[in-house]
């Protein structure tokens, strides 16, 4: 069975070269020269990765190194179908990275009580004949991810978890740099993390920053909105609003406001936040950032607005949020 399934991958897959000449597999899909367009569909920033050295890293290199023939043919299949469905490779990367896990991007006739497949995809959700066919299974799992509602705002792993509610969510964090290699390596997607080409600061920026720094002394409290009382979010708020830029009104929803950037690329008029990245109900605090390690922020009860070091507690989450762009 497994056998002939392979066949009709490579069928699928049109113009796949695969050589391995340094150890890392290069290959070309789809022979459509539209690599290029496939880079800007990425997104902004993928800053959850950082930004992604040329050539990839020696783990990502060696990770894919480990990956046999059938499960290089199962993601080359895995990019193709994404890009015939003109899905970002932000969702390639899911894709990889859940197929990675659950199966070592296999398509295996066994698994956990019924679970079957790529995906280890449970009976409820199709028949024995469907989930061993892989291009079902592929559509199958982007039609699940494309429903889960911001799955391009979270960190790859978090959406896989998402698709594929497993026991142990954490674990498909462990795939990330192979599944950017892939997408270098096999879609050609030269900087698959957007990071290296990040938007700059909006003119904004500057209109906000000046306002925030006018309210310096203003006493903090809590649901305060002004004009003489703020707390941390509707700062910012009213700062980008002075500058002609909506965002919302609370920190966990201003995180989904604009472009994510590396914390090292904090650039002025970012937003610096504190809480949990991959739980964004867990974000508590939002400060301005003002340049030279420096943020304006409406800290807590007690405090007044100040400019302040941006501080390094264990909850500082490394990216910011870059609004208007």
């Amino acid at each position: 069975m497994r056998s002939a399934l392979i066949g009709v991958v490579l069928l699928a897959v049109v113009a796949t070269v695969v050589t391995a000449t340094t150890g890392v597999v290069s290959t070309v899909i789809g022979g459509d020269g539209n690599t290029a367009q496939a880079a800007r569909t990425y997104g902004v920033c993928n800053a959850m990765m950082g930004v992604w050295p040329k050539g990839g890293t020696d783990q990502s290199q060696r990770d894919v190194r480990t990956l046999g023939e059938e499960s290089l043919q199962i993601a080359a299949m895995i990019i193709t179908i994404g890009r015939e469905r003109n899905l970002p490779p932000a969702a390639w990367q899911v894709a990889l990275q859940a197929g990675r896990q659950e199966s070592g991007l296999r398509n295996l006739t066994y698994g956990d009580l019924d679970s079957l497949g790529i995906f280890q995809i449970r009976g409820m959700h199709g028949s024995v004949e469907q989930r061993l066919d892989v291009r079902w299974q592929i559509n199958w799992f982007y039609d699940t991810l494309t429903r889960i509602k911001d799955w391009e705002r979270m960190r790859p792993g978090d959406a896989a978890q998402a698709v594929e509610r497993s026991a142990f969510p954490d674990r498909y964090h462990r795939w990330e740099g192979m599944a950017v290699q892939l997408l270098a390596d096999l879609g050609k997607v030269e900087d698959p993390t957007g990071c290296a080409s990040a938007p700059p600061p909006s003119e904004a920026a500057a209109k906000a920053i000046s306002f925030a720094m006018d309210q310096i002394g203003d006493p903090y409290v809590w649901g305060g909105n002004g004009p003489d009382a703020w707390d941390c979010s509707s700062l910012v708020q009213a700062a980008y609003r002075a500058a002609g830029v909506t965002i919302p009104r609370v920190t966990y929803d201003q995180w989904l406001a604009g472009a994510y950037i590396p914390l090292e690329q904090a650039q002025p008029g970012d937003l610096v936040f504190y809480g949990n990245s991959s739980n964004r109900w867990l974000i508590h605090h939002v400060g301005l950032y003002v340049g030279n390690g420096e943020m304006v922020e409406a800290p807590y009860t007690g405090a007044a607005v100040r400019k302040t070091t941006v501080r390094v507690w264990n909850d500082l989450i490394p990216y910011v949020v870059r609004p208007g762009v």
